[in-house]
């Protein structure tokens, strides 16, 4: 049997998820890349280590949404590239018109993939990772990490209103 931590990245479904709703709604769908030397765009676009590059129907040609490689030719001020990128450098997939899409995590580096030492336990914020940081997506559970045999608790009920009369709301003409 597979656990979650073998199992391919969810990424590359849902960025073809997401060009699929944007082109079937009307929409122009454009992924935004974090720009290393394993992507292949011309760099003379990369502003701060990223490049948004639409991959609408009408803005590509040969276009592949593979689960490795996101691969099209384009043009640039009128010039025809070839571009490469690697699904996991894909930072964001979202529709030009009303910005609904998905953001995912930014990958970490190779060296930084691995911590020196186990990171804490999940804080304030309630939440518990369902795989680890290195490039695996997150799932935030409500209520803090839940104990083995605890999954099916329900939630605690919530406060009763105070007693005594209801408010009314009056109507003034």
């Amino acid at each position: 049997m597979m656990n979650a931590l073998d199992a391919s990245s969810t990424r590359p479904y849902l960025i073809r998820a997401l060009y699929e709703w944007c082109t079937d709604n009307g929409f122009t769908p454009y992924v935004a890349v974090l720009v290393d030397d394993t992507v292949q765009v011309p760099r003379e676009y990369v502003k701060d280590g990223e490049i948004v590059l639409n991959i609408s129907f009408d803005a590509t040609s040969s276009l592949k949404l593979g689960n490795d490689f996101i691969e099209f030719k384009a043009r640039f001020a009128g010039v025809a590239r070839e571009i490469s990128v690697p699904v996991e450098r894909v930072i964001a997939i979202y529709a030009r018109e009303n910005g609904q899409g998905m953001a995912f995590p930014v990958p970490v580096p190779a060296a930084a993939a691995e911590p020196a030492e186990p990171p804490p336990p999940a804080a304030a914020s309630g939440a518990a990772p369902e795989a680890s940081a290195a490039g695996r997506s997150m799932q935030l559970v409500p209520g803090g990490e839940v104990a083995e045999g605890e999954a099916g608790t329900p939630e605690p009920e919530p406060p009763k209103p105070p007693a005594g009369p209801r408010p009314a709301l009056k109507r003034v003409k």
